[in-house]
């Protein structure tokens, strides 16, 4: 399954081409044209970076979302169906995809951080806790996004879906402190778990914004995501393979 979705890669690089450079534009504008950064201590892109690199992990799903849903409106599940295998296959080798293509736009932005200037201050394990950080926090979105292309169940939906996602990424701390915000705002966005992640983020990198004790919360939060939505996409789909 995974190296069905890896192939769709080598006919559709548009698609991949895209979503690598939405979150380098992303950044290249809050740090160079919308940057200011009120209430951050210390060079605002050492900010700016991590809580970039924690947005990427929570946009970009509906390139899955849109795989789940074509495949289901075409039949290619019905073929599936037939096949001698666990009903949780096709969706965790379509995540097993996504989690590849999530490392190489970790790794394109990074590089990006590198040559505006930014640079991580932590040690080189504290560096790996980050991208584990990122990488697990991507992964509890990516089957949230399963989930609700699943309910969704037709791609011409799944725009409509997937724009509930947004509210995660922008009411964070990932451009803007929570002090520099109005206090119920603040309060609601240091509950949100990309906000978490994005703390222990730059905790570990050693940056302006980080706090210990989100390191804690960075990886209960997107556990307790998985531990809800994952086996309620794969019973969803059992139950379209029945």
């Amino acid at each position: 399954m995974t190296r069905r979705e890896l192939a769709h890669w080598a006919r559709q690089p548009v698609q991949v081409v895209v979503a690598l450079a939405f979150p380098v534009m992303l950044l290249l504008m809050f740090g160079y044209l919308v940057g200011g950064g009120r209430e951050v201590q210390g060079d605002y892109v050492d900010y700016l970076v991590p809580g970039m690199l924690a947005l990427t992990m929570a946009f970009g799903l509906e390139g899955t979302m849109l795989a789940v849903t074509q495949d289901l409106d075409k039949g290619v599940i019905d073929r599936f169906r037939a096949m001698p295998m666990a009903n949780g296959a096709v969706l965790v080798g379509r995540s097993a995809a996504d989690m590849l293509q999530s490392g190489l736009g970790l790794a394109v932005l990074i590089g990006v951080g590198y040559a505006i200037g930014w640079r991580p201050h932590g040690s080189p394990g504290a560096f790996l806790g980050a991208v584990g950080l990122l990488l697990l926090f991507r992964f509890a979105m990516l089957w949230i996004g399963i989930e609700l292309a699943l309910v969704a169940g037709k791609p011409e939906l799944v725009q409509a879906v997937q724009i509930l996602v947004w509210p995660v990424g922008f009411l964070s701390n990932a451009f803007a402190t929570p002090d520099s915000m109005p206090g119920w705002l603040g309060a609601a966005v240091e509950w949100n778990p990309m906000s978490r992640t994005a703390t222990a983020v730059r905790d570990l990198f050693g940056g302006p914004g980080g706090q210990p004790g989100h390191v804690w919360a960075a990886v209960i939060w997107p556990l307790a995501l998985l531990a809800v939505f994952f086996p309620l996409a794969v019973r969803r789909f059992g139950r379209l393979s029945v």
